[in-house]
């Protein structure tokens, strides 16, 4: 008991900079889907200017990516991504099938429970803010 107690100690004291990690790798994956988008880049086909909605999603996820990516207006920044994943998810793969593993989406639920828990918990350590 006591070494589990000491474990659970250990993990609880490096909690702030393990989700500080976490944000940062979950922004850094959202910026790149968003770049693929506008961009092209680092893979996947460009979208033309102004279609709808892709083009603006990944505006969203450009932005989205970068707030949290550097940790500034996190848990704003958070609840706007989670609701653009919810939104992908039951406009373009729920349709498809309920199941994310059939239909593709389960990047976006993924990505938006990701964003659920950086709302609640805030950015972590390795942020502009701390809030």
């Amino acid at each position: 008991m006591a070494m589990t107690s000491r474990f659970d100690a250990q993990l609880d004291s490096r909690s702030p900079l393990a989700l500080g990690v976490f944000r940062i790798v979950v922004g850094l994956l959202f910026l790149l889907h968003g770049t693929s988008k506008l961009l092209g880049w680092p893979g996947g086909p460009q979208v033309p200017v102004g279609t709808w909605p892709f083009w603006y999603a990944g505006i969203i996820e450009v932005a989205v990516g970068v707030l949290v990516t550097i940790g500034l207006f996190t848990r704003i920044a958070a609840l706007i991504g989670a609701g653009q994943m919810a939104v992908a998810f039951f406009w373009q793969h729920l349709p498809e099938d309920f199941w994310p593993i059939n239909n593709g989406g389960e990047p976006a639920v993924l990505f938006c429970f990701a964003f659920l828990l950086l709302a609640f918990t805030g950015p972590g350590a390795l942020a502009a803010s701390r809030r």
